[in-house]
């Protein structure tokens, strides 16, 4: 079902990408469940329709933008700049999650990939 025609008809052909999502959102409260994430979102980029791949794709970016600001705040939480840094990827992270689930639920590709905003 790689056709985009028939599968823009398939409620099914977002299922993995909104697990993943799911899984990001997760990560706030369990942890780790963004590295499953990840890998799947790897593990399953070059298959379905195109515009599940962006979703995918927009995950993989969304997983390693919050890495490295994750790791630039824990660094600089010593000096208190740090805690205002990991607010604020908290509330990018939401953010981007539940964008990309409105427009997974739409059938809808992920528009401007390579913003690091929302």
């Amino acid at each position: 079902m790689s056709d985009q025609s028939t599968s823009l008809i398939d409620p099914k052909a977002g299922s993995t990408a909104n697990i993943i999502y799911i899984l990001y959102l997760a990560n706030i409260i369990v942890g780790l469940t963004a590295l499953i994430g990840v890998i799947m979102a790897y593990i399953n980029r070059s298959q379905g329709p195109d515009w599940v791949r962006t979703h995918y794709r927009f995950q993989i970016r969304t997983f390693w933008i919050a890495f490295l600001v994750g790791v630039i705040g824990a660094l600089t939480t010593f000096i208190l700049v740090g805690w205002l840094i990991l607010l604020l990827l908290l509330v990018w992270w939401i953010i981007r999650c539940v964008k990309g689930m409105q427009y997974l639920g739409r059938q809808q590709p992920y528009p401007n990939l390579e913003t690091w905003m929302f």
